[in-house]
């Protein structure tokens, strides 16, 4: 298979999607002739950085392979880190280039306006001679299980709460919500104060308060989140970027808490699950949400939206309908992925039915034996084997957790099975270090809200 000029030779293709092409075998076709060196940095929150040393062909012939290399590299480490200044040095077309693409009408206009806005800063190119160093600030937090904590997870369509007394979870309770449809910020500011209250009741005192929310947490402040999609920003940006801390503060005092993006405190559960760290933490459900756990238990506050991270070098690649770009997790790892590939195999899905119903209609048919089913999980499963590579390459992981509805039922285990064939054939290193595990009862038993409430530390 060729792209760009690259040869790409794939073993496991997906039988409803022959043109998919892993990113990370194109990456290493790419850099088998590319000699030219070139470095990228990426700027973050309080001067952490993410940094880059590559190569390039830096030949006309090559320039569509080299600008769609480096396209795909600096997309990854904004999604996957986090940014709001790029810098770039080895070549001067490649910043030209990236010029080109990261500005209003710009081919990563979305990316462009996106981390502009979540870290309230312009977005900035820069050439320069050396690049900054890497620079990373993980943080200790979470298994702290001293004291009478709160942890709250909120979701799109139920929220939790769960007291718990030096480990021991003596209350908990979900109550369904509306976040997602509610445009006014008191409705989900009253919500939160009521479950903080609830579970403070059953407590002689509160000594800290942990949030999971899916988004984007900078300092504890919601940067992004689309449990607030309604909200004007307006009021977005007054009412609901300090709406946890204000919610927190306003009831309790002040007290220490910690709000963290939920695939990471899925992640923290895992490591709480399995005694060891280490641990990314995939969920494939409506998105898929990501978090990540370093080798010293510390989550990183590194983004980890790997749901708009490219997987699929394929130019002709499924387009989110979100962001505009192609071949992103998002559809590869999430429902969407089942609905991409339910009519490639003879599956009609009935266009009233809502996403989640299409996924119970293609996993009833699972359960029933429908082969037509089997080959989508079959294909899920194949292009999981090749994306856990190139994760791995990322973030090299010891423990991969996977979650969420996509991965339930018998559709669950034939994805799997596949996907540890996959890694085994075509990249039996990265098989032999890695540990595949799916949630058991003792994961159950910690739970989301759990998890949260042990983030914060509490002196």
């Amino acid at each position: 298979m060729e792209r760009y000029g690259i040869s790409v030779n794939i073993a496991h293709v997906p039988e409803l999607d022959p043109e998919f092409i892993p990113i990370l075998k194109f990456n290493e076709a790419f850099l088998k002739d590319a000699k030219k060196p070139v470095s990228i940095a990426v700027e973050r929150a309080d001067g952490q950085m993410a940094t880059c040393h590559t190569f390039i062909h830096g030949t006309p012939e090559m320039a569509d392979a080299d600008h769609y290399y480096i396209n795909r590299l600096v997309k990854t480490l904004l999604w996957m880190k986090g940014g709001f200044k790029v810098y770039v040095s080895g070549d001067k077309g490649v910043y030209d280039y990236l010029m080109d693409q990261y500005r209003a009408g710009g081919g990563q206009e979305f990316d462009w306006d996106y981390f502009a806005n979540i870290f309230e800063r312009p977005f900035e190119i820069v050439f320069c001679d050396k690049v900054p160093e890497a620079m990373d600030a993980p943080k200790a937090m979470g298994g702290h299980l001293e004291g009478c904590r709160i942890g709250f997870d909120a979701g799109g369509s139920d929220r939790k709460v769960s007291a718990v007394i030096d480990g021991e979870t003596v209350f908990s309770e979900e109550v369904v919500w509306f976040p997602k449809t509610n445009s006014d910020p008191d409705y989900h500011y009253e919500g939160i104060v009521s479950a903080l209250k609830t579970a403070a009741s059953h407590m002689p005192r509160v000594d800290g308060v942990g949030v999971s929310s899916a988004g984007v947490f900078i300092n504890n402040r919601t940067m992004n989140a689309s449990l607030f999609l309604q909200v004007p920003k307006d009021l977005y940006d007054k009412k609901v970027k300090d709406i946890y801390i204000r919610a927190i503060k306003d009831t309790f005092g002040n007290i220490p808490y910690a709000v963290v993006n939920d695939g990471d405190v899925s992640a923290l559960a895992g490591t709480m699950s399995l005694n060891d760290n280490n641990v990314l933490g995939i969920a494939m459900g409506t998105s898929e949400a990501v978090g990540y756990v370093d080798p010293e238990g510390r989550i990183t506050g590194w983004l980890n939206e790997l749901a708009f991270v490219p997987v699929d070098a394929n130019p002709d690649a499924m387009q989110d309908e979100w962001s505009g770009d192609i071949g992103c997790g998002v559809k590869y790892f999430s429902q969407d992925g089942v609905i991409k590939l339910a009519p490639r195999a003879g599956i009609e899905l009935d266009e009233s039915l809502s996403p989640a119903e299409k996924l119970k209609v293609v996993q009833k048919l699972m359960e029933e034996g429908d082969p037509r089913a089997a080959k989508v999980y079959e294909s899920i499963g194949t292009y999981l084997g090749h994306t856990l590579a190139y994760y791995f390459d990322l973030y090299s992981y010891r423990h991969v957790l996977l979650l969420g509805r996509v991965m339930s039922g018998k559709g669950g285990d034939l994805l799997l099975e596949t996907c540890k064939k996959v890694l085994a054939e075509e990249y039996p290193e990265t098989c032999k270090a890695i540990n595949l595990a799916l949630p058991d009862e003792k994961f159950r038993r910690v739970g989301q809200s759990m998890a949260a409430a042990s983030l914060p530390e509490v002196k």
